[in-house]
C-alpha cells in the first residue's frame, strides 16, 4: 500500500500553514503484483495550505521553497516525485529522488501573484501513479518595492485671482503597484514640496487649494507647485513619487482704467469734415479681455457740440472726431474732459472701485486756406415769363473769408443752363435773363453758380440758383378737345346735346375763370348756357331748328378774366341724326353745304380770308421764339372786323373764328 505522502515546505522565514485536503480511499495491489483480493484501507489525508515566497529574493542558488515525500518511499530509490502546474520546470523545480521543491529565480508579485502548482509521486520504473496529484499554491509575498507614481501628471489648472483662502484648484492622484492589502507598501501620503506658502494639499485626497487670499494676476500670473506622494504612511523609509502643477490665475475685473496722463492736447484743420479722426486717447487697464473693456463719454457740453468719442473695434482705444463744420475765424481752441468707464463691473470688486477715469483734453482749431462762402446756402429767385432779355433776376454773393476784401469772380455752370437762358455778371454775381421765358414751358431752372477767388483758381465755391419763371396771362382759353355731337331729329326742346369743356394753359390763379358764350338772338339754331364752372351746356333752343341735311357749326367764344383778358373762337359740330326709340342712332344724312342756320357766307370767306393771312405771316414773318416755346399765337382778321385767334398746331394750322359782330381777341 502506498504510504501517506506529505509535502514539508520549508519557507524562509518560516513553515507554511496547513489546511486539510482530501484523498481517495482507493488501494492498489500488494506490492508483489499478485492476483487475490484487493485489500483497501483508508489512506490518511494530505495536510496543507497556502505557501509563500518573498518577491524579490535572490541568493546564489536555487533556494529550497519545500519537500514532497510519500510514505511509501523507504529510501530505495524507487519513487519519482513529479511537479506541474504554472512555472513548473523553469521557475520551481523539484528533486525527483528527494522531493525538494527549489525556486530558481528571483520573482516580482507585480508580474504574477500566484502560481498553482500539482505535486505527485509515481513508480520510478513504471511510471504509475503512487498516489493521486494534488494541488497547492505558492503565494509571492509583496515587499515595498515600486514608489507612488502620478500617470496624469504633470497636471495644469486655473483658479480666479483674488479667490478666498480653501478655493479648490485641482486634485492629483498617485499610484502604488504594491499590495495595498499586505502592510503599508501602497498607503501613500500627499505634501507640498515647492510653492509654499500659496498652495496646501490634502494629504490622504490630494486635493490642491490656495493657502493665501488676494492672489493678484497682475503680480504674478503663474505658480509651479511641486506635489510629493510617499508611501508607507509618509514615514521614514517609503519610497516616493512627485509631480508639478502648474496654477494659472485666471483675470478678474479688479483693476479701474487710469489715465497715464491727465491733458491730451491735439489739433484739427478747420476744413476737417465731421468723421474726422482728431486723436487717440487711451485709458490703460491691466486686466485682460473683457474686463478691460472701455466706455469713453465727454463730460464737458462744450465739447460734446464740436466733437464726439467713441470706442475702437478693440474696445481699448477712445477716438476723438469732428462732430460738425469747425471755423478758426469763430472759434480757435476747445477745452473738455472726457471719462473712461469700464463697460463690465463684477460686484464682488466694488470695494476695488470707481472704476472709471477722468483725463482733459484740448484741441486746437487751425486756420487753413478756404473757398468763398455764400451769403446763403442757397438762392430762390423769381422772374415773369415773357419779359424781355436782360431783365433783372437777381443777385448772389460770396465772400473770401480769410481775407474779405478779396474780388471774387462769379458764373454759371454751362450744364445747369443748357439753353442759355440766363447771364451772370462776373464781378457782382447779378443774374438776368437772356431771352424771353415761357411759362407753359418751364416753370423752374436750376442753376448752379460757381464763385472763384480772383487771386487763387482753385479756391472755389458752388451755390444753387432756383428761378421760378412767373405766370402772365398770356394764353387765350380753348375747348378742352375738338367736339363733333349729334341730336335726335325726334328731340324736344331744351335737351342737353353736349357739356363743352375749356382749359386755360396759364397758371390757376391768373385766370381763375373761363366765360363760355354761344350765338345770341332768336335766330340762334342752338343755345350755350355757361356753367360758371369753365363748362358750357349746349342745348337745344325752345324753337325747333330748321330741318337740313349738312351738320350745324356752332360757332362758342372763350374768354378768361385775367390782366389783361385773353379770349378765342372755336366751333362744335352738331348732326342732326335719325335715332331709335331707345335713343340710339339709326342714321345720319350725309353732309352737306353749310346753310344760313349754322355759318354764313361771310363766315366761310373769313375762313378762307383768316387762312391765307396765316400763310402770309408764317412766309414773310419770322419772330424770336420765347425760352423753351415750340410755337408763338398770331392775330388774324377777317372781313367785316372779324378778328380771331390762330394758332400753329403740329402738321397743319387751324383758325378759331367769330362771325360779323362778334367779340375781339382782347376785352
Amino acid at each position: 500500500m502506498w504510504g501517506l505522502v506529505r509535502l514539508l515546505l520549508a519557507w524562509l522565514g518560516g513553515w507554511g500553514c496547513m489546511g486539510r485536503l482530501a484523498a481517495p480511499a482507493q488501494a492498489w495491489a500488494g506490492s508483489r503484483g499478485g492476483p487475490g483480493p484487493v485489500l483497501l484501507r483508508n489512506r490518511r489525508s494530505w495536510v496543507w495550505n497556502q505557501f509563500f515566497v518573498i518577491e524579490e529574493y535572490a541568493g546564489p542558488e536555487p533556494v529550497l521553497i519545500g519537500k514532497l515525500h510519500s510514505d511509501v518511499d523507504r529510501g530505495e530509490g524507487r519513487t519519482k516525485y513529479l511537479l506541474t502546474g504554472e512555472g513548473a520546470g523553469t521557475v520551481f523545480v523539484i528533486d525527483e529522488a528527494t522531493g525538494n521543491i527549489h525556486v530558481t529565480k528571483s520573482l516580482d508579485r507585480e508580474e504574477k501573484a500566484q502560481y498553482v502548482l500539482l505535486a505527485q509521486a509515481v513508480d520510478r520504473a513504471s511510471n504509475r501513479p503512487l498516489e493521486p496529484p494534488s494541488e497547492f499554491i505558492i503565494k509571492v509575498q509583496d515587499i515595498n518595492d515600486n514608489p507612488p507614481i502620478f500617470p496624469l501628471g504633470p497636471y495644469h489648472a486655473t483658479v480666479p485671482e483674488m479667490s478666498n483662502v480653501g478655493t479648490s484648484v485641482i486634485q492629483v492622484t498617485a499610484h502604488d503597484a504594491d499590495d495595498p492589502s499586505y502592510g503599508n507598501s501602497a498607503k501613500l501620503v500627499y505634501t507640498v514640496l515647492d510653492g509654499l506658502p500659496f498652495f496646501s494639499v490634502d494629504p490622504q485626497t490630494g486635493v490642491v487649494r490656495t493657502a493665501i487670499p488676494n492672489m493678484d494676476r497682475e503680480t504674478q500670473e503663474e505658480f509651479l507647485v511641486v506635489i510629493q506622494a510617499k508611501d508607507m504612511g509618509g514615514h521614514m523609509g517609503g519610497l516616493s513619487g512627485s509631480t508639478t502643477v502648474t496654477v494659472t490665475l485666471s483675470d478678474v475685473n479688479d483693476n479701474p482704467p487710469k489715465f497715464p496722463q491727465s491733458l491730451y492736447q491735439f489739433s484739427v484743420v478747420e476744413t476737417a469734415g465731421p468723421g474726422t479722426l482728431v486723436g487717440r486717447l487711451r485709458a490703460q487697464d491691466p486686466d485682460l479681455g473683457d474686463n478691460a473693456l472701455m466706455a469713453y463719454s465727454i463730460l464737458d457740453g462744450e465739447g460734446s457740440e464740436a466733437f464726439s468719442i467713441s470706442t475702437d473695434s478693440q474696445g481699448r482705444d477712445g477716438l476723438l472726431t469732428v462732430r460738425k463744420p469747425l471755423d478758426f475765424e469763430t472759434r480757435r481752441s476747445y477745452s473738455f474732459r472726457v471719462e473712461a468707464t469700464n463697460t463690465l463691473i463684477d460686484p464682488a470688486y466694488l470695494r476695488r472701485g470707481p472704476f472709471k477715469d477722468v483725463a482733459s483734453v484740448r484741441v486746437a482749431v487751425q486756420d487753413a486756406p478756404e473757398p468763398p462762402a455764400f451769403a446763403q446756402a442757397a438762392y430762390h429767385l423769381a422772374v415773369p415769363e415773357n419779359k424781355a432779355p436782360g431783365t433783372l433776376v437777381g443777385q448772389v454773393s460770396a465772400s473770401d473769408l480769410d481775407s474779405p476784401a478779396s474780388p471774387i469772380r462769379y458764373s454759371i455752370l454751362p450744364h445747369s443752363d443748357p439753353e442759355r437762358c440766363f447771364s451772370i455778371e462776373p464781378e457782382d454775381g447779378t443774374i438776368r435773363t437772356v431771352v424771353p421765358l415761357d411759362r407753359e414751358t418751364r416753370v423752374w431752372h436750376n442753376l448752379t453758380v460757381l464763385a472763384t477767388e480772383l487771386d487763387s483758381s482753385a479756391q472755389a465755391s458752388r451755390v444753387q440758383v432756383a428761378i421760378q419763371t412767373l405766370d402772365e396771362n398770356d394764353n387765350a382759353p380753348q375747348l378742352a378737345e375738338p367736339y363733333d355731337t349729334f341730336v335726335c331729329d325726334s328731340a324736344a326742346p331744351g335737351q342737353l346735346i353736349q357739356v363743352i369743356r375749356a382749359l386755360d394753359r396759364d397758371e390757376v390763379g391768373n385766370s381763375s375763370r373761363v366765360s363760355l358764350q354761344g350765338p345770341l338772338g332768336p335766330d340762334a339754331n342752338f343755345t350755350v348756357r355757361d356753367n360758371r364752372d369753365g363748362s358750357a351746356s349746349l342745348l337745344l333752343p325752345s324753337r325747333p331748328a330748321p330741318p337740313r341735311q349738312a351738320p350745324y357749326l356752332v360757332p362758342i367764344e372763350l374768354w378768361d378774366w385775367g390782366q389783361p383778358a385773353m379770349s378765342s373762337t372755336a366751333t362744335v359740330t352738331v348732326s342732326v341724326c335719325r335715332c331709335r326709340p331707345d335713343g340710339s342712332v339709326a342714321s345720319c344724312r350725309p353732309e352737306a353745304q353749310l346753310s344760313p342756320a349754322g355759318l354764313s357766307t361771310g363766315a366761310l370767306l373769313a375762313i378762307i380770308t383768316c387762312m391765307g393771312t396765316l400763310l402770309g405771316h408764317t412766309v414773310s414773318s419770322v419772330s424770336q421764339p420765347a425760352c423753351g416755346s415750340e410755337r408763338n399765337q398770331v392775330p388774324c382778321s377777317g372781313p367785316c372786323g372779324l378778328s380771331a385767334l390762330c394758332a400753329p398746331l403740329p402738321q397743319r394750322w387751324w383758325c378759331s373764328l367769330w362771325p360779323c359782330g362778334g367779340k375781339s381777341r382782347k376785352r
